[in-house]
């Protein structure tokens, strides 16, 4: 059968699809559906943080408008884990989806403090469901798996429909020693897999790295041996603040040095308060606040930053920039970072770095020493996993499209008779008798936050900002008769591209190639705004093009006496 447009394609009732709106073809962003019976089951609505191609912006999220036109066929929200990349869009898009919360207690207290933020914390409906639980969602029956990740609570799905069980993993790692919450529920995986798997949709993040992602345990032995290495130093330890195992390791290190530990960024303050809340950190001594450590000697105090990721506003920037209120570091102090560079920050991170140099602090990094561990699957985990689950369909996600290639064809190599590498916005049919396949394509945009909107990022205002950031824009006001004269000489207000004090002879220049460009429009022209405008707005891109090799977004204001 060939596929459906969107706007009329028509799930089959008894039919199981998995439709991607977000983390196919990328890493962040996670918003994945699955439809079944005329209903829709969200799994995981997550954010990514803006690059240097979006000016003025910081947050960007899947676009969901396609749920959200069927919010009254939406079942339910269920989220794997507190990371903002499968959780942080629900401040902002749960007022166009208004569906219950599913998750885990740990989760469930992050997400209401991300909600209290925004005012929503008494409105969005939250279910908490206990390790191990299981929820019925409409036609969906849900069983949350206990995995390991770098944060508390991680948890795969065994999603359950009359037409088969999917296997969504979320975000995981087998480690034998996660020294925060439990291992990976094998003998659950294995149960599973005997009952019989439709497909397992699946993260890619490391399906190209050999071997295992590595164990919490060791990170916290380096730490240790730094810690003692650097005994007469200040040391800092920037960190994802998501990553309670790490917190509880550098507290640990800390401890055995006869050292305090302050949090240093509101991030890591939110995340402390969610695990203290959770049983977790339990035996961990209160952490400091910054001001408190400004009272301790540089040797018995150990600062966990904000910042690995050289964010702009971080703590760790702020420090690196001598722009922090409170903290300051000195020479030869020690700053460890104790996190992965996520490919698109290496540009911020080495500014930051740079400026630690400068001030003589020494940086130790995971090139260096075996201080940071990654929280997802590498190839010989995969492995097991498909050993254990065994399903008739492998759909990776949440990687890149080499990434999902690479899982694709590890799981071919493992013997799973199908698979199908998704793209946001395909509509994959997964229970046919030829294995899964793609029957429909929906729309699948990205939504960014700018200021207090939430705007579409494929429309013309944005590719209008980009195009003033790179070529600056200029304004023209003319002024001119009813009968198409000029009654003064044309004024142009030039932004980003020229210093108007210094360049004056090339705004002189440009007044004149505009007066010149209207002068020699026919009368009848001359009357026509349009025409007008469009000749004063070609002379002035004209003249920045031969001067400058930039053409300005030009706007045009005629007025008519």
């Amino acid at each position: 059968m060939p596929e459906a447009p969107a706007d009329t394609f028509v799930p089959e009732d008894g039919a199981l699809y998995f439709l991607p709106l977000g983390g196919s073809g990328e890493i962040g962003m996670n918003l994945n559906l699955y439809g079944h019976r005329g209903k829709w089951l969200m799994v995981d609505l997550g954010i990514s943080f803006a690059d240097d191609t979006m000016p003025g912006l910081d947050v960007i999220m899947p676009d969901p408008s396609f749920i959200a036109r069927r919010r009254d066929d939406l079942v339910g929200l269920v989220v794997t884990h507190a990371h903002e990349d499968h959780l942080g869009a629900i401040q902002y898009l749960w007022p166009e989806l208004r569906c219950p919360v599913y998750c885990t207690p740990f989760t469930a207290a992050f997400l209401r403090a991300k909600l209290h933020e925004k005012g929503l914390s008494a409105t969005v409906p939250i279910h908490e469901i206990p390790l191990g639980g299981t929820v019925e969602v409409g036609p969906f029956s849900v069983e949350y798996v206990t995995m390991t990740h770098s944060i508390p609570e991680p948890n795969a799905l065994a999603i359950r429909t009359s037409a088969g069980t999917v296997l969504h993993t979320g975000d995981w790692k087998l480690d034998p020693d996660p020294l925060v919450g439990e291992t990976a529920d094998e003998d659950r995986l294995r149960a599973i897999g005997d009952e019989g798997v439709l497909a397992l949709v699946g993260d890619s993040t490391n399906a190209l790295v050999p071997g295992v992602a590595g164990s919490e345990a060791t990170v916290r032995a380096a730490l240790m041996e730094l810690f003692d290495r650097y005994r007469d130093r200040r040391i800092a330890v920037s960190c994802f603040a998501t990553n309670v195992a790490r917190l509880e390791s550098i507290a640990a290190a800390a401890a055995a040095h006869d050292r305090h530990v302050a949090l240093v960024g509101r991030s890591l303050w939110r995340i402390n308060e969610a695990a203290r809340a959770s049983g977790y950190l339990a035996d961990v001594p209160k952490f400091l606040s910054e001001h408190d450590a400004s009272y301790l000697p540089r040797e018995k105090l150990v600062l966990i930053c904000t910042g690995s990721q050289g964010e702009p506003r971080s703590a760790l920037a702020r420090i690196a920039a001598n722009d922090h209120p409170q903290v300051t570091l000195s020479r030869g102090d020690v700053v460890i970072f104790s996190s992965r560079e996520i490919p698109g920050n290496e540009r911020d991170i080495g500014r930051m770095q740079n400026q630690l140099v400068a001030q003589g602090v020494e940086l130790v990094t995971a090139d260096e020493a075996p201080v940071h561990v990654s929280g997802h699957p590498a190839r010989d985990e995969l492995v097991r996993m498909y050993q254990w689950v065994r399903p008739r369909i492998a759909v990776p996600v949440h990687g890149e499209q080499r990434h999902q290639q690479a899982h694709a064809a590890l799981a071919a190599d493992c013997q799973v008779p199908h698979g199908i590498v998704p793209a946001n916005g395909e509509v994959i049919r997964l229970d046919g008798p030829e294995g899964a396949r793609v029957v429909a394509h929906v729309r699948s945009g990205r939504m960014a936050v700018d200021g207090k909107r939430l705007v579409p990022l494929d429309t013309g205002m944005m590719r209008a900002r980009n195009r003033m950031v790179n070529n600056g824009a200029a304004v023209v006001t003319l002024v001119m008769t009813a009968t198409g004269e000029l009654m003064t000489a044309p004024q142009v207000a030039v932004l980003g591209l020229i210093d108007e004090a210094t360049d004056r002879d090339l705004l002189l220049d440009v007044m004149d190639a505009v007066r010149e460009s209207v002068a020699m429009l026919p009368r009848s022209a001359r009357v026509d705004d349009a025409q007008v405008k469009e000749a004063a707005r070609i002379a002035v891109r004209r003249c920045f093009n031969a001067s400058h090799g930039k053409k300005p977004v030009t706007e045009v204001h005629l007025v008519r006496v």
